[in-house]
């Protein structure tokens, strides 16, 4: 469910105060995840790679009240469920994006991630959950990338997690991921925390 909130009655009042207006308000942090267990989760599960990081952002994402929030056209905003957004190619050569309503039962999600992209490849269209708090993958897996900056836009305030291909490294699998979020929805020490939680998360599957 999304309410709105009094931002000055929010742990984001002075955030909200002075990023609300900016020209500029958008973050990016970018760390290096060893990545080598997802392999190994992928092969042991039958699970695609992306479908098991998307959850890992997903539980990462969940522990962070600030991910549930989300600064729009002025306003504050809570939800109570989280979703993870993907982008897939389609059966037409275009994209479409996907909303995935995370679950802390990783099978129940690799279910959902799976039937809900295999439908947008075929439909060619884009499904939205409007009511949950979304946070925005893009995996551009064609070429190794050490960073992304993405465009800015008011039109969408959602936090945003972005990749390219992994490279091996000696005996690690290496993946550099980049989050770029609102600073009126949160701070960099939330932003460096979900990431920690990340990695955290990542080396438990």
């Amino acid at each position: 469910m999304k309410t709105e909130i009094n931002p000055q009655e929010s742990t984001r009042a002075e955030a909200f105060a002075l990023w609300m207006t900016s020209p500029m308000p958008m973050v990016t942090l970018t760390k290096t995840f060893r990545v080598g267990n997802i392999i190994k989760a992928s092969r042991r599960r039958g699970a695609k790679f992306n479908a098991l990081l998307c959850w890992c952002i997903g539980k990462a994402a969940s522990q962070i009240d600030e991910f549930y929030l989300l600064p729009e056209k002025g306003k504050l905003y809570r939800y109570d469920r989280i979703a993870v957004n993907v982008i897939v190619k389609n059966s037409k050569g275009g994209i479409s994006s996907c909303d995935i309503p995370y679950s802390d039962d990783i099978d129940c999600f690799i279910s959902h991630y799976d039937a809900l992209t295999e439908q947008c490849v075929g439909e060619c269209k884009s499904t939205f959950l409007e009511d949950y708090m979304v946070v925005g993958t893009s995996a551009m897996i064609q070429t190794e990338l050490d960073s992304i900056v993405n465009q800015y836009t008011d039109k969408f305030n959602n936090p945003m997690v972005m990749w390219g291909k992994y490279r091996k490294h000696w005996l690690r699998t290496l993946l550099p991921i980049s989050l770029q979020f609102h600073h009126s929805q949160m701070d960099g020490g939330e932003g460096a925390q979900f990431l920690e939680l990340l990695q955290r998360e990542i080396e438990k599957l």
